[in-house]
């Protein structure tokens, strides 16, 4: 867990060293945001897209449908917490909710009752609750391994790592192996858009760039919508600091 912090403190620190500028205001880093989506989609081409296309293929499919609830029942623990610190007192209950059925009837979380129980998944991270704190998101920023994020996600990054359940768990190399199976499931759940984007993305960085952002902007905006904010704020420039 504290290698994958440097990793992120270190892209922070080179994103504000102004490593690599453009003229594109929402994306000042461009070159260096370049450059590392080059390494972590050749990562991926080499090493975890292989990975996961055979974790796909190879294991039953009620094997894979248990590793991805079990993690997202841990998950939900962090997501309700930032539902309440984002004042969502209905979702902040709900995935407490979800969390004692899942883990009580749900076998530990392999099965979600939850939500065939209609108690919806919401996927709050601490990025998000700063966003609805009124936290401008700052520039976009590409981290290594991490992938598409900006500069107010990557500064909530360690918390939200802090946050994570399995980060506790014991003895270490039982951590280490699920955290392994956990990326594997995830990118395995991806394979399908993945091919999707290759196939129609003439520049897939702008691609991956736009829909980040755009989904980033929908996820702050949708919990404002409930309370009546103004959603995801761009970072101030020095012409409206005034």
């Amino acid at each position: 867990m504290k290698t994958m912090t440097r990793f992120g403190s270190l892209a922070l620190i080179a994103a504000l060293s102004g490593c690599a500028t453009t003229s594109n205001p929402q994306d000042p880093l461009e070159g260096f945001n370049r450059a590392m989506f080059s390494f972590n989609d050749t990562l991926d081409k080499v090493a975890l897209k292989p990975v996961a296309t055979a974790y796909r293929n190879w294991l039953p499919s009620f094997v894979q449908t248990g590793v991805n609830n079990f993690f997202g029942n841990l998950g939900d623990v962090w997501s309700s917490v930032n539902g309440f610190l984002q004042g969502n007192v209905a979702d902040g209950t709900s995935d407490v909710m979800r969390v004692a059925v899942n883990s009580t009837l749900g076998l530990g979380g392999l099965l979600d009752i939850g939500s065939e129980a209609g108690l919806q998944k919401h996927n709050k991270d601490f990025g998000q609750t700063l966003g609805k704190w009124g936290v401008g998101s700052g520039p976009y920023l590409v981290l290594p391994l991490f992938g598409p994020s900006n500069i107010r996600d990557t500064a909530a990054l360690p918390v939200d790592m802090y946050g994570d359940i399995w980060s506790y768990k014991y003895p270490v190399r039982w951590r280490n192996t699920g955290s392994v199976v956990r990326l594997i499931d995830k990118r395995a759940n991806l394979l399908d858009a993945g091919d999707l984007l290759e196939d129609a993305a003439l520049d897939k960085y702008e691609f991956v760039r736009d829909a980040y952002t755009q989904r980033r902007q929908s996820q702050i905006r949708g919990n404002d919508d409930d309370n009546g904010d103004k959603g995801d704020k761009p970072a101030k420039t020095k012409s409206s600091d005034e």
